[in-house]
């Protein structure tokens, strides 16, 4: 089977980005509140997809789609929103990092190290809860193993 050459680049960035984000969420992680998503709870679920209609679908798509060029970056050297569904790389992130992330933003999360991106910081538009709702509802969208792998990933985390 061959691999196309921008499938194989966008892979090597997703690794350089894991690793980078491995080594920086320690310390950026110090102090936020440990977090459990609730995506078998029908109530939150469906809190979290109003509140994902609302703040984040113009971006991320309705159905967790992202953007269709997600892996190409712009111009600007912005990498555009990716999927929230199994073809992106949300649930290869624990629980734990996705909720620093939105709440705070990635460069934050690096440590405040520069990292060109449109994602807006949500901590200061949305509650803390909203967050967790919108991550709760994304996580009920996947595939019953995809959930038991995320909860192990998360698991070590915590």
């Amino acid at each position: 089977m061959k691999i196309a050459p921008h499938k194989i680049r966008t892979c090597f960035l997703a690794l350089v980005m894991m690793t980078t984000l491995g080594l920086a969420q320690q310390e950026s992680l110090a102090g936020e509140r440990t977090v459990f998503f609730k995506y078998q709870d029908a109530a939150i679920v469906e809190q979290g997809k109003e509140v994902y209609k609302q703040n984040c679908a113009s971006c991320h798509g309705t159905d967790l789609e992202g953007d269709p060029q997600w892996q190409v970056r712009r111009e600007n050297g912005k990498l555009r929103a990716p999927p929230h569904d199994v073809s992106g790389h949300t649930w290869h992130h624990p629980e734990q990092t996705l909720f620093f992330l939105v709440k705070h933003g990635i460069v934050k999360l690096l440590n405040n190290k520069p990292y060109p991106n449109d994602m807006p910081i949500f901590g200061e538009k949305i509650s803390d809860d909203e967050i967790l709702a919108v991550l709760s509802y994304i996580k009920s969208t996947w595939p019953e193993h995809l959930q038991k792998t995320h909860d192990q990933l998360s698991a070590h985390t915590h």
